[in-house]
C-alpha cells in the first residue's frame, strides 16, 4: 500500500505542474512556490485516494495512511510518505491540525457519497477541503495570523462554492450533489438525488442563494487583501481573479439546461499573472 501511495504522490506531483493553481504559485520565490507545490500535491493525493482509490475500504486505508503519515512527520520522521512536506514544515511551521483536516474533508467523501447536505454540513466540508488549505498556504504567503485566517476562510470558501456551482452535472456522475438541502427544500425539491436534481430544467432558484453567498465571500476576501502588502497577497489575488471570472460566467449562464462546462478563463489567468506576478 505504501508503494502505491508513494506513487499517487509521484503522479499528484506531476499534475500539479499543469495546473492553474501551479502557474499562480509558480510567481513566488523559489522556497515559497516549493512549499505551495508540496502542499498542492499533498492535497492532490488526498482528493485523488477519496475519488478514485478503489472501493471504500480501501479509501479509508489510503486516508488512514496520510493521517499516520501527517502524524510520523510531526514526531520527526522525514523519511515517510510525507517527507515532502519537512522542510517547508520546518520554514512556515504549519498546524498539524490543518492538515487533518483536509484529510477529514476527503473523508466525509468517502464515508458516504454527499447529497444534498445541511448548510452547515457544507460549510464543514468547504472549511475543510478549502480554508484549511488557506490556512497552510498564508503562512507560506506570509500574512498576519489574523488577517491570514480570515482570508483563508472567506477565499477558501468562494472558491469552494464556485467549483460546487461550476461542476453540478460532473458532481451528480459520482453521485454526488453538494446543493444544500435548504435551498433545494426552499425551491419545492423534496427527497433529492443526484439523477433527480440534474434533470431538472432550471435550477436557478436553488443555485442563486449559493451564488450571491461565495460573492459575498469575495468580497470579503478582496476587502482583506486589500489592507495587505502587494508581494504578500499576490499568488492568493490571482486566484481570488481567476475564480472571480468563473463567478461572473456563472452569473451569466444561468443554471437552467442545457449547462454548458465553465473553464478557467486562461486569459484572465494570464494577465492575473502579469498583473501581480511581475508589476
Amino acid at each position: 500500500m505504501t508503494a502505491a501511495l508513494d506513487l499517487s504522490a509521484e503522479i499528484a506531483r506531476a499534475r500539479a505542474r499543469k495546473s492553474s493553481f501551479y502557474r499562480a504559485m509558480a510567481i513566488l520565490p523559489r522556497e515559497k512556490r516549493d512549499a505551495m507545490f508540496e502542499i498542492y500535491s499533498f492535497c492532490r493525493a488526498v482528493d485523488d485516494i477519496a475519488d478514485e482509490g478503489g472501493d471504500r475500504p480501501a479509501k479509508k486505508t489510503g486516508l488512514e495512511t496520510w493521517r499516520r503519515a501527517i502524524d510520523a512527520l510531526y514526531a520527526g520522521d522525514t523519511s515517510g510518505l510525507a517527507a515532502g512536506l519537512a522542510a517547508p514544515l520546518r520554514r512556515f511551521g504549519f498546524s498539524r491540525e490543518d492538515f487533518q483536516a483536509v484529510i477529514d474533508g476527503m473523508e466525509m467523501d468517502v464515508d458516504a457519497d454527499i447529497v444534498a447536505p445541511s448548510a452547515a454540513t457544507l460549510d464543514l466540508y468547504c472549511d475543510r477541503v478549502a480554508s484549511a488549505v488557506g490556512r497552510l498556504s498564508v503562512r507560506v504567503f506570509g500574512l498576519p495570523e489574523k488577517e491570514g485566517i480570515a482570508l483563508s476562510h472567506h477565499l477558501g470558501r468562494a472558491l469552494q462554492l464556485t467549483n460546487i456551482l461550476r461542476d453540478i452535472d460532473e458532481d451528480a456522475e459520482i453521485g454526488r450533489l453538494y446543493l444544500p438541502r435548504e435551498n433545494l427544500l426552499a425551491a419545492g425539491i423534496s427527497d433529492p438525488t443526484p439523477e433527480k436534481v440534474v434533470n431538472l430544467d432550471d435550477l436557478d432558484a436553488v443555485c442563486r442563494p449559493l451564488l450571491f453567498q461565495a460573492k459575498a465571500h469575495f468580497d470579503a476576501a478582496n476587502a482583506i487583501m486589500a489592507t495587505q502588502p502587494r508581494e504578500k497577497i499576490r499568488a492568493p489575488k490571482i486566484m481570488s481573479l481567476a475564480y472571480g471570472a468563473i463567478w461572473r460566467k456563472l452569473d451569466a449562464r444561468g443554471f437552467k439546461k442545457p449547462r454548458e462546462r465553465i473553464g478557467t478563463p486562461k486569459l484572465t489567468l494570464i494577465g492575473a499573472i502579469l498583473r501581480y506576478g511581475f508589476f
